[in-house]
């Protein structure tokens, strides 16, 4: 049996005593099984109706007028006895389980796989300048120009365009078409709100394109241009790139 709060158990003794006519100890004690519980039963008292007399009257309309007491109780008071057995909490309207939504915390979900990451990529550079020998070059001189003359790495790209396009076409029209207005058309083109990459292949085609275009241009600039901006085989001519040429070697 469910425990009772005394003053919920008092508050409902003093109700049935005051019910049922007797003090608030018995019925403390009744509730509790300590003491038969009491009961009333009260027949319904019979009520004395006196016939209606009817009067006859000369016309059809005439009223008809029913001698009936003015105080005739037609519902007599009953007392209905009952008993408190225990106490049912109530239970909210809304269920207080939260609904799944597509969202997450930021601490631990997002800051913890960025901050291994950010460790993971930290250890693998103190790695690699720990074994690659890539000393400063001598000191540039404005009276010898170096041939050829290379971009550093991120650059490439858009030297290697420079050989095939005017510099008006390859150094600003491009960029500001694929690398501003194209980048920035596609949210407004590719509406799929998927997370799945499965589901996302437009917008994968999209940036394997840009990404498969930059390397490629990056790496012919790299490796396969010589003196004269001309066409070499890194196998044959050797690499033409000073970042490369203290720890890459083809023979």
């Amino acid at each position: 049996m469910v425990d009772i709060p005394e003053h919920l158990l008092i508050k409902t003794a003093e109700a049935r005593a005051k019910a049922l006519g007797i003090s608030v100890e018995q019925a403390l004690a009744e509730m509790k099984g300590e003491a038969e519980p009491t009961t009333i039963s009260k027949e319904p008292e019979v009520i004395d109706v006196k016939p209606i007399e009817v009067k006859e009257a000369p016309a059809p309309a005439a009223a008809v007028k029913a001698d009936i007491p003015a105080e005739v109780d037609f519902a007599p008071e009953t007392r209905v006895t009952q008993r408190l057995l225990t106490v049912v909490k109530a239970k909210p309207i809304q269920k207080p389980t939260s609904e799944p939504v597509d969202k997450v915390n930021t601490w631990p979900h997002l800051m913890l796989p960025e901050f291994i990451s950010l460790m993971a990529m930290t250890a693998f550079l103190i790695f690699i300048s720990a074994i690659l020998q890539a000393p400063l070059l001598e000191e540039a001189n404005p009276n010898i120009t170096p041939n050829p003359a290379k971009a550093p790495w991120y650059f490439l790209g858009l030297q290697e365009l420079l050989s095939y396009w005017d510099p008006q076409i390859a150094g600003v029209m491009i960029p500001l078409i694929i690398g501003v207005a194209a980048f920035m058309a596609i949210p407004y083109i590719d509406r799929n709100k998927d997370n799945k990459p499965s589901k996302r292949k437009y917008a994968i085609m999209l940036w394997t394109f840009f990404l498969a275009g930059a390397g490629t241009l990056s790496l012919i600039g790299i490796l396969f241009r010589g003196p004269g901006w001309n066409w070499t085989y890194p196998w044959i001519d050797g690499v033409w790139f000073d970042d490369l040429l203290d720890w890459v070697h083809f023979e």
